[in-house]
Order: structure tokens, then sequence, then C-alpha cells
């Protein structure tokens, strides 16, 4: 039987572009591409702790119809969803599957130490980077597979490549608007590269939902945009590389340590976009320096201004790098990812 339940993020009934729920339902989907929709049965965790016992019900049920059942929880929903797939497989003895997104489990399981006999006992624990395998393999994890982040995207042609780039430069961001995201650290650097410039070297478009503790400080901030800064408002991700795809570089400033693959950095490489980003933990699984993109130290604004003045007096190293970008993004196809994964262990 290769009949699936994911527990996850849809969202169900909202328009939602966050990374953790796009994930879940492009998996969704692609699982329902490859067995059939009647094969593949969800559970929403939307709702948060009015919807638990709903959520419950629901996993149960999954679990009574679903030879394979998977979970993609976020922080809380580990705490939920990792003792009650381990309560029900004693009585149901299933294939368990976490797909991890993001790179925080390692830094997690510190404190909350209890969760990583439960997890050692799951099918497979699936991480995104080879930095998150390593870590959890150190922990005593011989369940730790990797599987990518991924995303259907429209294919962009060599041919469709803009190369003709002159001041001002187009930069942009593709990603939840939050100060963790490092937005206000790019709109500093930028706006000291205009200034020493004494001209526009640098124009940037902000793309993305603006997170909902950050939108009134992010109101106060838009104020203050000078003419080259603009908020663009959010784009569901299967316009991103039309939306993305005639700018100079996506640049990705976070401040996330922790980050496992940003989808943002695969919508950058199918428009054929190279990135400029810092060096988070997982940076060398996702970038190729100077072959994909450039990176700058962690945290240091400095870094990032550095890199933008270098950037500015050659521009052409930024814009031979888009046809490797192109090549990159076919790393991240759900249809391999996932077909992969069924042959392994369906």
């Amino acid at each position: 039987m290769k009949k699936v339940g994911i527990v996850g993020h849809f969202g169900f009934g909202h328009k939602l572009l966050n990374g953790q729920t796009i994930k879940v339902k492009i998996l969704s989907e692609e699982f329902q591409n490859e067995l059939g929709s009647e094969n593949v049965m969800t559970v929403d965790t939307h709702g948060g702790a009015k919807r638990v016992p709903a959520m419950i019900g629901n996993t149960i049920t999954m679990f009574r119809n679903c030879e394979n059942c998977m979970v993609l929880p976020a922080y809380k929903g580990v705490l939920v969803f990792t003792p009650l797939f381990s309560l029900l497989n004693k009585f149901y003895h299933r294939k368990t599957y976490y797909i991890v997104v993001g790179g925080w489990l390692d830094s997690y399981l510190n404190k909350y130490k209890w969760l990583e006999k439960l997890l050692k006992n799951y099918t497979a624990i699936c991480v995104e980077t080879t930095t998150m395998k390593n870590a959890l393999e150190k922990r005593g994890f011989k369940n730790i597979e990797l599987v990518a982040n991924c995303k259907e995207l429209p294919e962009l042609f060599v041919c469709n490549l803009q190369h003709g780039f002159i001041e001002p430069y187009a930069l942009c961001t593709f990603s939840r608007v939050m100060k963790g995201k490092g937005i206000e650290n790019l709109i500093y650097a930028i706006q000291k590269v205009n200034e020493n410039a004494g001209h526009v070297v640098y124009t940037l478009d902000i793309y993305g939902e603006v997170w909902k503790d950050y939108i009134s400080e992010f109101e106060e901030l838009e104020k203050d945009f000078p003419e080259y800064i603009k908020y663009k408002g959010s784009v569901n991700y299967d316009k991103s590389v039309e939306t993305l795809k005639n700018y100079f570089a996506l640049v990705f400033p976070t401040l996330f340590y922790t980050e496992g693959i940003p989808g943002t950095i695969i919508d950058a490489y199918a428009a054929g976009l190279p990135v400029i980003s810092s060096r988070w933990e997982s940076y060398d699984d996702v970038i190729e320096d100077n072959i994909t993109g450039i990176g700058y130290e962690f945290g240091n604004d400095e870094a990032l201004i550095d890199i933008l003045e270098t950037v500015k007096c050659d521009p052409q190293k930024l814009i031979d790098m888009k046809e490797n970008c192109l090549r990159k993004a076919k790393e991240f196809s759900p249809r391999a990812i996932v077909g992969s994964f069924i042959q392994k262990f369906f």
C-alpha cells in the first residue's frame, strides 16, 4: 500500500505565503501527482490550540488509513505531534517520517532533549542540508535522510536571461518581511552605498508578506523610504519567476543562523538571479560561492556594504553567474525529490 498521510500547516481557505506552508503544499501536490489524490490524506494544523482536538482526531484517522505517515511541524507542533506519532505507532505500526523545515532542529533538541528518543524511532528524519544531517548524526541518530527543499516553478531558458544591466542595478528581496530576515540591515547598506557614491547605484524592491508582529514597525520604516526603495507586496510562489527574472540580483540578508534551504533562493535560481547573502549555517549547502552567488560575514552590515561596493565596480561578475543559477535550480525539482523518496521508502 502506498497511501500517504501528511500533517502540516496547509492553511486551507487562507492565502498564506510563508515558507512552511508553501513547502507543505508543494510536497502534498507532488505526492498526489505521483500516487493519485485518492491515496494522499492531509491534516491541516492551521488554527492553533483551539483546533488541537480536531487535529488529533484527524491524525488518528490518518494512522488508521495510511501506511506512510509524515509530519512537517513548526516549533510548537514538534511538541504535540512527536509524542502523538509515537503513541499511535504502538498500535498501527506505520512508517513515520518527520520532514524538517528549516535548520533549527539540532538547537531545539538542546532545550527538549526528551524528544531525541522518540525521534530516533521514526523511519526517517528528513533534513534539508548536510550541515543538519551531520549535527543530528553526532547526537547518535541513525535515521537521517537528506531531502532538499523543492519548488515546481516555470522553466526559464538561457535565451530569456537579461544581461544588459546598467546603473542603477535593480536588487530585490523575496521572503517574509521581518527584522530577523535582515531587511533593515539591507536598507541601511543600500542607502550607505548610494550616499557614498553621490547617486543611485542600487534600487531595492521588497516582496513578501509582512510578519504580523512587524507590521506597525515596518509601516513606520516605509514612511522614510527614499524613492529608490519600494515595498511591492506579496506574490504567489508560482509567479516568482515572472516577477524576478528582470532583476540584477536577489539579496538574502538573513539574521537567522539556522536557516535550511530557503525557498526564496530556489525562486531566485529559477529566475536566473544570483544571490548576495549572509553566510548562515548552511550557506555552503545552497550557494556555490562565486558561481551562483556571493556571501558575506553573517550579521556584519559593513561586510554587506563592502560586497555591494565590490559588485558596483565589477557588475559583470554577477551577470556571468546567471546561467549557473538556472542549472542549479534543476536540483530542487519536486518531481525528482518526491520520486526518489517514494522509490526509497514506499
